[in-house]
């Protein structure tokens, strides 16, 4: 099957594999389109985790999670996938349009941006520097399309790790932002700042 995208963000047929990078650090990198159903008990497993308080779904039965995930599928907009590592899944991403999300109503959208959020699943064998070489394979999987030109991201500003684990991997921090579910931290990525910064 082939996947679809459109002006801007990749996108595609629940269960497509629509991006695929070999990292020398973390090996084979698969975005698959999410499947809200296949894949359900083991995103209701991460999103219900201790851990997971800042994903903000853990509160959701199995039955709620799905339709939530169904209905991100039938938005042109916003697209969720389940990464994996050497055929482990690892992650779980969203990306989506801001001007087409609350986001876009508190900060000045740029045409290019393209906002994204992730959940940590899993990681694999174990890696010195992870989070840093994984940050990098989303943004290669964002800039594979040439319109994009910014990766944004908002982090609950109490979640220190994620916005510290941002500036590591190149974000620029912005101002906070209020958002109906969470004081944000905006964070930018350009396109430049990416390829000038990559790890070797």
């Amino acid at each position: 099957m082939t996947a679809t995208r459109n002006a801007r963000l990749v996108s595609g047929a629940a269960g497509t594999t629509v991006f695929t990078t070999d990292s020398p650090a973390l090996g084979r990198i698969e975005f698959t389109v999410l499947d809200p159903v296949q894949d359900l008990d083991l995103i209701h497993e991460w999103v219900t985790r201790p851990t997971s308080r800042f994903w903000g779904l853990g509160q959701l039965s199995r039955d709620d999670l799905r339709d939530v995930y169904q209905f991100v599928d039938s938005l042109p907009s916003h697209h969720a996938f389940l990464v994996r590592r050497n055929g482990l899944p690892i992650v779980l991403l969203q990306t989506y349009e801001p001007e087409n999300d609350p986001l876009g109503e508190v900060y000045e959208v740029q045409p290019g941006d393209a906002g994204i959020h992730f959940l940590l699943g899993d990681r694999g064998a174990p890696l010195p520097g992870f989070s840093t070489y994984f940050s990098d394979v989303i943004a290669e999987f964002l800039f594979s399309r040439p319109e994009v030109d910014r990766v944004v991201i908002e982090p609950d500003i109490r979640n220190a790790r994620a916005v510290a684990r941002a500036q590591k991997s190149g974000f620029v921090l912005g101002p906070q932002v209020q958002l109906p579910e969470k004081t944000g931290q905006l964070g930018f990525l350009s396109r430049e700042r990416w390829e000038a910064s990559r790890p070797v």
